[in-house]
């Protein structure tokens, strides 16, 4: 088949290359705008747009998708189908109508669960056990079209959500094949979504990552894992930011303050104390410091038994 693919981030990646393993010809790639990284502020490419560029594809960067220009340009390009997957941007109803086989999404969730922008570290954060990978034929709404193929993974316990992004990558590749071939022959089907469970998650911000310590312990362990590897974990120890890379819960303290730490290991970790339990974390990044274990910050750093964390 004659595809466009969007997309732009890591995740994106693999249905690319699921793409381009099938044979299917790809004309173009669209993904977003190159945009500044790092302390230099240096353009930056989309992992995207640097694999097309060398698989030779022509690559489109539209500041916005539903620019006449544009919609025109893939007018002409006719397109049998547009495969997206964490574009970034909402396809009008004019880039929608456009290919005969319809606009497919690779979305990382059991849809209509966490419909949005963060699926993998919401599911995480939420404490849920399983999640997965849909496809579905797109429709105008935020991920609201018929579902194609859905396949279910369990979350490991303790999980973060950069590895669960891996391995959901991996699953997009095998579940996206099978939903081309499907399409190709004219047997796919069309699911609809249950609207009435439906959930939504909204974007990650940094200031999602602060830790409140007056929550349940299982509550501050799947944020940590849910924000890893972004935007982090992180609380002040006095008036310096401390990102909190790894934890795992541990017996309680009863007689100690939400926040407070109450015992130090070098082996161990910090052990701080939640709601209804600790956790002891094992793995830090001081602001505008290096990654380090926990022995390996104790040596340089004087951490106070009994201190308040916020």
């Amino acid at each position: 088949m004659k595809i466009v693919f969007m997309g732009t981030p890591e995740f994106a990646v693999a249905s690319l290359e699921a793409i381009l393993e099938q044979g299917h010809e790809v004309v173009c790639v669209v993904t977003q705008p190159d945009k500044p990284k790092g302390r230099g502020g240096r353009l930056a490419s989309p992992p995207v747009k640097e694999v097309a560029v060398q698989r030779g594809i022509q690559v489109y960067q539209p500041p916005r998708i539903r620019e006449t220009n544009f919609v025109e340009r893939l007018r002409n390009i006719k397109p049998d189908i547009i495969v997206v997957t964490a574009f970034g941007q909402i396809l009008p109803k004019s880039v929608l109508d456009i290919p005969p086989k319809g606009c497919i999404n690779v979305h990382a969730s059991l849809l209509p669960k966490y419909r949005g922008a963060a699926p993998i570290q919401f599911a995480i954060i939420n404490g849920e056990s399983q999640t997965g990978i849909t496809t579905m034929y797109m429709d105008e709404g935020m991920d609201t079209g018929d579902m194609i193929l859905q396949r279910a993974i369990d979350i490991h316990p303790d999980e973060t959500a950069g590895q669960l992004h891996d391995r959901l990558a991996v699953l997009s590749k095998d579940v996206l094949k099978d939903t081309l071939v499907l399409i190709e022959q004219g047997r796919a089907p069309r699911i609809k979504q249950n609207d009435n469970e439906a959930t939504y998650c909204s974007k990650l911000t940094k200031e999602m990552g602060h830790i409140n310590w007056n929550a349940d312990v299982k509550t501050v362990y799947n944020l940590i894992r849910g924000v890893t590897p972004w935007p982090g974990a992180y609380a002040f120890y006095e008036d310096t930011m401390i990102k909190i890379w790894h934890a795992r819960i541990v017996s309680d303290y009863k007689d100690a303050l939400p926040g407070q730490i109450v015992d130090i290991h070098r082996e161990y970790g910090i052990i701080i104390k939640c709601e209804n339990g600790c956790v002891a974390v094992d793995e830090v990044q001081q602001q505008n410091k290096k990654r380090m274990n926990i022995e390996e910050y104790l040596r340089g750093h004087k951490i106070e038994i009994g201190t308040m964390l916020r």
